[in-house]
C-alpha cells in the first residue's frame, strides 16, 4: 500500500491592524475684532436732523457677558473709561453731554473713551443712533440696486395678467379701468420704488389667483353676498363656497381655487374670461 503523505500545517501569520487614533479638531476661538483707532461718524436713525438732540450720557447700562452682570456707564470729561466701576475711587467724575447736531455727532479719533461708549456699549446704539460704515453701506446699496435690477427685469417681461395681479395690490379696483400702457407704466415704476416686495408678490401664487377671483366678481361671473361670507354663481345664485370665518374673501377663494373642486370651478369661469 501506498504510504500516506504527510500534509504540513502552514500557519498563517497574524497581521495585527495598527489603530490610528483620529486626531481630534483643535478647538479655535472666534477672534476678537480689532478695535481701530480712526476718526468715527454717527447719524440718527430713520434720517432724522433735529438742530440738536441729547444722546444719554448716564444712568445707562451695559450687560457683560464675561462678567455676568451690568455694569454703569458714564460719559465724563474726565475719565479714561465709560464704566463706572472703573472710576478711581478718590476722583470726581465730571459728566459730558452727548449731542448730535442735525443728526449728525462727529467724534475725533482722539476720543477713545466716547468712540467706545458709542459703538460698542451704549444701549441705543442701532436704535436712535448709528455709526456710519462705509463698507457695510456700500453692501447694502449694492444688495438693493440688484434687487431693483431683478425687480425691473421681471416688470418688463411680466405676463399682463401677473402684472394686473400685482398692481392691484397696490392701487385696488383702479386697476380694472387701467389702458395697457399705464399698467406697464404703474408696474416699471412699483418694481423700482419697492423692489423686494414687488419679487415676492410676483412669485406669489395666491396673488394672481385673488386676482382672478376679482375679476370674476367684477364681471359678474361670480358674486359675493353683501356680508362677505359667501360666493356663488352670478348667473342662478348657486352657492359655491363659504369663506372661512375671519378670512379675507379673495383670499379664501385663491385657497379654495387649488382643491378639486375649485379646480374644475377655475377652468369653466377661465373660459368665460377668455
Amino acid at each position: 500500500m501506498a504510504k500516506k503523505q504527510k500534509t504540513e500545517k502552514v500557519e498563517v501569520p497574524v497581521v495585527e491592524t495598527p489603530v490610528v487614533e483620529t486626531p481630534k479638531p483643535k478647538k479655535v476661538e472666534p477672534k476678537k475684532p480689532t478695535w481701530e483707532i480712526k476718526d468715527r461718524n454717527y447719524y440718527l436713525t430713520g434720517n432724522q436732523s433735529p438742530l440738536t438732540y441729547s444722546v444719554r450720557s448716564s444712568n445707562i447700562y451695559y450687560f457683560d457677558e464675561e462678567k455676568g452682570y451690568e455694569r454703569e456707564l458714564k460719559y465724563t470729561n474726565n475719565q479714561k473709561t465709560p464704566f463706572v466701576d472703573e472710576f478711581p475711587k478718590e476722583s470726581q467724575a465730571r459728566l459730558e453731554h452727548i449731542i448730535f447736531r442735525n443728526g449728525h455727532l462727529s467724534v475725533p479719533r482722539n476720543k477713545q473713551t466716547l468712540q467706545k461708549l458709542l459703538s460698542l456699549y451704549h444701549p441705543h446704539n442701532g436704535k436712535v443712533f448709528l455709526e456710519h460704515n462705509p463698507i457695510k453701506t456700500a453692501a447694502n446699496e449694492i444688495d438693493l440696486l440688484e434687487f431693483e435690477i431683478a425687480a425691473l427685469n421681471a416688470a418688463q417681461n411680466l405676463d399682463i395678467d401677473i402684472a394686473e395681479a400685482v398692481m392691484r395690490v397696490e392701487m385696488g379696483s383702479k386697476v380694472s379701468g387701467m389702458s395697457s400702457k399705464e399698467l406697464k407704466r404703474d408696474l416699471l415704476l412699483y418694481a423700482k420704488r419697492n423692489p423686494r416686495l414687488f419679487l415676492e408678490l410676483v412669485n406669489d401664487d395666491n396673488v394672481v389667483l385673488r386676482n382672478f377671483g376679482i375679476r370674476a366678481t367684477e364681471m359678474g361671473i361670480l358674486k359675493l353676498s353683501s356680508d362677505q361670507r359667501t360666493f356663488s354663481w352670478g348667473s342662478n345664485d348657486r352657492k359655491l363656497m363659504n369663506v372661512p370665518f375671519d378670512e379675507h374673501p379673495y383670499s379664501a377663494l385663491a385657497a379654495w381655487f387649488k382643491t378639486d373642486e375649485g379646480m374644475e370651478i377655475y377652468s369653466n369661469i377661465e373660459k368665460r374670461l377668455n
